[in-house]
């Protein structure tokens, strides 16, 4: 307000003083974003999540939204404006095998390369590495890790089997609460990440409010589609210097078909196992054989080592073979 305005509204002058620092302490300045995002590499990081992982379009959306939420904070910081530092734990649904590790590890160097955590590093851990067996075992056990984590992300797997209310002597909820007041009180220098099905996530946070207050980022992981699952597939034979003639790629859309509609199908973990068994399929045809064999020959997967998997028998003798290793 000049000071015309403030005679208007009968308020007094402002001092020559007061006017001068007002004008000190306002925000002043700009930020070049562009060269703020190239200097700290984050678009180094983003193009290698895109690189890593096929498909999951809204993941790779929503970890681009949270870098972005970074680069402005600290842009913000800059220039002097006030702001409260972002609550950054987050919350991984999906099923397994679908990119929930490697999105925590890339999420943690964005994190580290804006300054928001020290170290970058990821520390993974189940129930078993947080939760004692007897009194006095679950505090010491809890806090080493955090000492771990410290600097960088926790990701913690399977997060809801450290509630177990069923169990009146279980110490789970010693951990969560050991967990809760450093989530609050550290989130400067440690992220948490729990990770786990979908439902039974819900469940828990419904158990315990006091860790879903604390999330800022829930994020869910959706399976993947049958052709993405075959471009995995692709992309981990390149990695390791092999590849499906083309009968064998046609063989493989028929077996992600076939394997979906079985028990304990994990998206990109059960293709990889796959392929795998496959590898080995062709290195005892090769062996067998007994010929000399060229560079093609070392790497080519055929039809054949596909269509050997158990999932092509008729389902009743995936029967018998399910209850031959039960019984054995």
């Amino acid at each position: 307000m000049n000071a015309a305005d403030r005679q208007a509204a009968g308020l007094p002058s402002a001092s020559p003083d007061t006017a001068l620092r007002a004008e000190t302490d306002a925000p002043s300045g700009t930020v070049d974003l562009a060269a703020e995002y190239r200097e700290a590499g984050v678009g180094e990081v983003l193009d290698e999540l895109d690189r890593e992982l096929v498909g999951l379009v809204p993941v790779k959306r929503r970890v681009r939204e949270i870098a972005a939420l970074l680069l402005v904070d600290r842009a913000r910081r800059k220039i002097g404006l006030a702001t409260e530092a972002p609550s950054l734990h987050m919350s991984f649904t999906g099923n397994p095998g679908t990119g929930k590790t490697t999105v925590a590890l890339r999420i943690a160097q964005i994190l580290q390369r804006l300054g928001y955590v020290r170290r970058g590093h990821v520390v993974a851990v189940t129930r078993d590495d947080l939760v004692g067996q007897y009194i006095g075992h679950t505090a010491p056990k809890t806090k080493e890790v955090l000492k771990r984590a410290m600097g960088g992300v926790l990701f913690i797997d399977e997060a809801y089997y450290l509630y177990r209310p069923e169990n009146e002597k279980d110490y789970g909820q010693e951990a969560i609460e050991i967990l809760l007041q450093v989530m609050e009180n550290q989130r400067d220098d440690l992220v948490v990440v729990l990770a786990g099905y979908g439902d039974r996530m819900e469940r828990f946070f419904e158990s315990n409010p006091g860790l879903k207050s604390r999330i800022a980022h829930h994020i869910d992981f959706p399976d993947y589609s049958d052709g993405e699952l075959g471009d995995i597939a692709g992309k981990m034979l390149a990695q390791w210097n092999y590849r499906f003639d083309d009968a064998a790629r046609r063989a493989f859309d028929e077996y992600i078909v076939l394997r979906r509609r079985q028990p304990h199908f994990a998206n990109a973990r059960s293709v990889r196992n796959a392929l795998d068994r496959m590898r080995l399929r062709q290195a005892l045809r090769l062996f067998e054989a007994g010929a000399t064999v060229d560079a093609a020959a070392l790497t080519t997967l055929t039809d054949a080592d596909v269509r050997s998997s158990r999932h092509f028998r008729p389902a009743e003798r995936i029967a018998e073979c399910t209850a031959e290793r039960t019984q054995f």
